[in-house]
């Protein structure tokens, strides 16, 4: 094959008659049109939306951001200063300024602040907490006319399957919406304090971080669920969130804004799970009775403990009123039910031997 030469001068001359003709061709062209599209007539929104933007301009204002901030020490000057701990969501409960989260939200900080949805923030004092239901109570000195009280509903008439929405502030972007369905309902998950948290409302909302302690709502815009936490193998939304469900907290917060804490029916008795799953035994084993307990005055009796680290067995709780308790969470699901000062009857095995005894129950912390 031959190889064709062209002198480098010769080359410059062909280039700069084709970017010449090309030049002229493009001048005898039009110019293109630059000028913005017409704007198509938008349809109406549909009724579905309609309802949707409505409970959401009235839901969001009962909405809260929180921050949680920690106090340290500079080890050279000795000055105060802030350390960023963390934030979620909470709704207003009532005109007196308290603020319904999560106790996750708040744990281990030392100042939590609370921006409203006129962007106003204000320092929080902490009411009460439970973290065996994984609720806190805030409180603010907001004007009361700056306060919106979230609307109540309930929770032990929920569906699976009907509508419910999630407002909240994931990653830091408040008043975020987020819209999907009740998944599942009568669900278990376990608190902070590592006790069962009942009857919780399954959904398949996008929940994320920073989405704690804010509110789920029905189709009506009423409150049904405080939500608390999802389950992901990554940490963000993978479709499946739970949420506290509003007949629980309806009777929570009260307590916690009158006594600071949850006052919970007990037996006054200390149990042992790990020598329940060392033992294999089905119940629930009293290690220690309480001194002038309810327990006490009913007769049950304790691990009674010999030389060298030798004990015998007391009494192995089985049910309370007939409902069968094989582990403790059985024993703190029933408890739950019940009210302090409500008798119980309480069935026992000791040594192979049933006996039934009934107490009143009483207060614990």
């Amino acid at each position: 094959m031959r190889k064709l030469f062209i002198p480098a001068a010769s080359a410059r001359l062909i280039a700069v008659s084709l970017f010449t003709a090309g030049t002229i061709l493009a001048l005898d062209r039009e110019p293109p049109q630059a000028v913005p599209r017409v704007v198509a007539d938008r349809p109406p929104l549909a009724a579905g939306e309609q309802q949707t933007i409505k409970l959401f301009e009235a839901a969001s204002p009962s909405v809260v951001y929180i921050t949680t901030v920690r106090v340290g020490r500079d080890r050279f000057s000795r000055n105060l200063f802030e350390i960023p701990q963390g934030t979620g969501s909470g709704f207003v409960w009532d005109d007196q300024g308290h603020v319904v989260t999560n106790f996750h939200v708040l744990r281990g900080a030392q100042i939590a602040r609370v921006m409203l949805d006129d962007q106003s923030v204000w320092e929080a004092k902490l009411v009460g907490v439970s973290p065996d239901k994984d609720l806190a109570v805030l409180q603010i000195a907001a004007p009361t006319e700056t306060l919106r009280a979230i609307p109540i509903g309930t929770s032990n008439d929920l569906k699976v399957g009907q509508k419910v929405l999630a407002i909240g502030n994931p990653f830091g972007f408040d008043h975020t919406l987020t819209t999907g369905i009740i998944s599942g309902l009568g669900r278990e998950i376990q608190s902070v304090a590592g006790r069962p948290i009942q009857d919780v409302i399954q959904t398949d909302a996008a929940i994320n971080p920073g989405n704690s302690g804010g509110p789920l709502l029905d189709s009506g815009g009423r409150l049904i669920g405080v939500n608390t936490m999802i389950y992901s193998p990554s940490g963000v939304y993978a479709g499946v969130g739970f949420a506290v469900p509003v007949d629980t907290i309806n009777r929570i917060v009260p307590e916690l804004i009158l006594h600071g804490k949850v006052v919970r029916p007990g037996l006054g008795v200390e149990i042992d799970d790990y020598l329940n799953q060392r033992l294999g035994l089905e119940g629930v084993i009293v290690r220690d009775v309480l001194r002038r307990s309810a327990a006490e005055r009913a007769g049950i009796k304790g691990i009674r403990w010999g030389h060298f680290g030798r004990y015998r067995l007391g009494d192995v709780i089985v049910a309370i009123d007939d409902e069968k308790v094989s582990d403790s969470d059985d024993l703190f699901k029933i408890l739950d039910k019940r009210k302090v000062g409500e008798t119980v009857k309480v069935s026992l095995e000791n040594d192979g031997r049933q006996r039934e005894v009934s107490l009143k129950l009483q207060a614990i912390e």
